[in-house]
Formats: structure tokens, C-alpha cells, sequence
């Protein structure tokens, strides 16, 4: 069997460790601080959290959902009430099948969300139709949305409230932004939990 030279592939890892380090420290984090500010508001209210996404950044969406229902405190009914839409394989497959794979957020998004829930999309390019169709029908409950995007940021980024702009031309590295922002946002809010700086809503039925 062939193998590749360890000294190549050390290369390689490294590159992308620094790659990923310079897209942290040269970014602009006032969004994710709004973004933040809104989670810390919706477990205060009990405001319910959307998050959606295809292929990794589905992954993503599915991964965080956890992190913010019992990760973030570990301690139960302290948690965000957030959902996501990427979860359901039987309604994710019904609704593409009947209704088209563009609307499979959306129509879930028209059934469980309410004005002033929030909507979170995760997108490399910010252009894939289910993420527009979404982000047109938070807008039209009244959902405050927020886009995280890599490349130009595409469609996107000028639809949601709030853009979280990774300007990264690489769809591993806009994915691994991703779940980083996520994990930020999860620890510093688990903090405002511990340090008594958040209240939790009460569980609700």
C-alpha cells in the first residue's frame, strides 16, 4: 500500500491550522455578539431558536441544537428551546418529495415558528434555495434571523437581520467557523448561567 509522507501531510495540517487562525483573529465579532446577545434573550424569554443548514453545515445545525439544550449548563430545563430543522428524516423526505427539497425548512419554519423566534442558517455560499426560502418565510412570520456564511456571503447575507460574514473561499473552513462561532457562543452563555448573570426561563409545555 501506498502511503504518503508524513512530512507532506504534517505540511498540509499545518497550513490549515494557520489558515483557520488567521480567519479568527482577523475577524470582526461584533455579529456574533449580537447573535450572543439574542441566544442570552431567548433562554431568558423562552423565545424558540431555529437552526438549519445542508450537508456539513446540517451536521452543524444538528450538533449545536444539542450543545444548547443541555452542553451549555448540563443542568436539566436550563437550555435554550431551540430545534433543528435538518433533524426529521421522514419530514425532511416528505416534504421534498411533495412539496420540493427547496421548501423543507421553510414549510417546517410555516408550522412550529412564531414571531419574534429566531432563525439561525448556516451556508458556505449563502445561495442554496432551501436557505433563501427560509430566510423569506422567518420574514414573513416575523422571526429575527441571522446568516452564518463563508465565500461572498451570497444571497444570504443580504437577507438575514444579522450576517456573521467568514470571508473564506474553502468549504471545510467556512463549516469549521461554523460550529466554532456555535461553541463560543454555548461556553460564554454557560458562563452568564453559572456566574448568575442569566435567569432561565421556567419550563414550559
Amino acid at each position: 500500500m501506498n502511503q504518503t509522507s508524513p512530512s507532506l501531510a504534517a505540511a498540509h495540517f499545518r497550513d490549515y491550522g494557520a489558515r483557520l487562525a488567521r480567519l479568527l483573529e482577523t475577524h470582526d465579532w461584533q455579529s456574533l455578539q449580537q447573535l450572543a446577545d439574542e441566544l442570552l434573550d431567548c433562554l431568558q424569554s423562552g423565545r424558540r431558536v431555529f437552526f438549519a443548514g445542508n450537508g456539513g453545515s446540517a451536521a452543524n445545525a444538528i450538533h449545536l441544537v444539542n450543545d444548547f439544550i443541555y452542553a451549555m449548563s448540563k443542568r436539566p430545563g436550563v437550555g435554550l428551546r431551540a430545534h433543528a430543522l435538518p433533524a426529521n428524516q421522514a419530514t425532511i423526505t416528505c416534504l421534498a418529495n411533495d412539496e420540493g427539497y427547496d421548501q423543507i425548512f421553510s414549510l417546517q419554519l410555516a408550522v412550529q415558528a412564531q414571531k419574534g423566534d429566531v432563525l439561525i442558517v448556516f451556508s458556505g455560499s449563502g445561495n442554496s434555495p432551501n436557505i433563501v426560502r427560509a430566510l423569506e418565510e422567518g420574514k414573513r412570520i416575523g422571526m429575527r434571523s441571522y446568516a452564518v456564511v463563508g465565500y461572498t456571503g451570497g444571497k444570504a447575507k443580504a437577507m438575514a437581520d444579522v450576517a456573521i460574514h467568514f470571508r473564506v473561499d474553502d468549504m471545510q473552513l467556512a463549516e469549521d467557523c461554523q460550529l466554532i462561532a456555535g461553541h463560543m457562543i454555548m461556553q460564554w452563555m454557560g458562563q452568564q448561567v453559572t456566574q448568575g448573570a442569566a435567569a432561565p426561563a421556567l419550563a414550559r409545555g
